[in-house]
């Protein structure tokens, strides 16, 4: 009796197993619209990074939300918290969304940050940006050389979030160390073609001399070179914006823009990147067997800037991208 009690019990053990459920991982992701060419990358990798995964693993499950304003972020993000996802990637419109990002960290959700950040520390799992202070000063470095260390400078900087203040602030703080680079006026073109072309014509009717423009961004330097080309003005040397949009990279790589010679990456990629991460800690997996990592992945991942010129423009040219 005891053996067949025993067999019945190994049995069931062996059916059941195959009833068993493995665990279904919901990522779900909210990051901004396509309004501008840096942001149609950046939608375009995390398109990538879903389709990847997928594709990898049939257990991760990835849902992506494009939003036109902060207001229908929040939306975004309370829907995914409904839904139960597992982990949520945050790329804000602004730090407004720190409440909501705060309710799903205390939830228990596993939640990655990314470039723009939240106004809060301790909400995160893991917070990724690139290089912001790298970003701004081997570009600045770079554009202070081109200038040969004297002349008026303008500066055209993105919407008020904490990685705007470190990109400003860096760049300030180099121009210091070259007493005869004037630094004539900062207004903000919130990393949008159209507003830092406005911008960029209220200049040139307040100055009359500038040599260089620096918009750390290349949707706002191609909206300032667009108003500088139209006043039919011959005065500026060099424009410098960053973030490495295919057209720009493509004028580097060919030496066909005279007026822009180099760009700095500050990678669309970061928000696969971020998406990756999130799978991994939800998971609670390593990185790579041979990164040694024991516990955790790193709570601040910074990723590396590179200044692009004609000589290295090849390898950050992505063909398939569309901008």
């Amino acid at each position: 009796m005891k053996k067949l009690l025993l067999a019945l019990l190994i049995v069931m053990m062996v059916v059941g197993s195959g009833f068993a459920q493995t665990k279904v991982y919901k990522i779900g992701v909210s990051m901004p619209s396509a309004t501008h060419g840096w942001m149609a990358n950046a939608n375009w990798w995390a398109q990538r990074a879903e389709k990847d995964w997928e594709g990898r693993d049939k257990n991760v499950q990835i849902e992506l939300k494009f939003s036109g304003t902060v207001t229908q972020q929040v939306s975004d993000i309370e829907d995914l918290l409904v839904k139960k996802v597992d982990a949520l990637v945050v790329f804000p419109h602004d730090t407004s969304v720190t409440s909501i990002v705060e309710k799903a960290y205390n939830a228990g959700v596993y939640v990655v940050v990314l470039d723009r950040g939240v106004s809060k520390e301790g909400i995160y799992d893991i917070y990724i940006t690139n290089d912001d202070e790298a970003y701004t000063r081997k570009g600045m470095e770079w554009l202070a050389g081109q200038m040969g260390y004297k002349g008026n400078l303008l500066l055209i900087t993105g919407a008020p979030s904490p990685i705007d203040t470190i990109r400003t602030g860096t760049i300030k703080e180099v121009v210091k160390k070259y007493p005869n680079i004037k630094l004539l006026d900062v207004q903000p073109g919130d990393w949008n073609k159209q507003k830092s072309l406005s911008v960029m014509e209220n200049y040139l009717q307040k100055y009359k001399q500038v040599d260089a423009v620096y918009t750390a961004d290349d949707d706002m330097m191609l909206g300032a070179m667009q108003a500088y080309k139209e006043s039919g003005r011959k005065d500026i040397k060099f424009f410098l914006g960053g973030g490495t949009l295919k057209s720009v990279i493509k004028e580097i790589m060919d030496d066909s823009n005279p007026l822009v010679k180099a760009d700095v990456t500050y990678s669309p990629s970061v928000i696969a990147t971020s998406i990756s991460y999130a799978v991994i800690g939800v998971k609670g997996e390593k990185l790579n067997p041979f990164t040694y990592q024991v516990r955790a992945l790193p709570r601040r991942v910074i990723l590396p800037s590179e200044l692009v010129t004609k000589a290295n423009a090849k390898d950050f040219y992505v063909p398939e991208a569309p901008f």
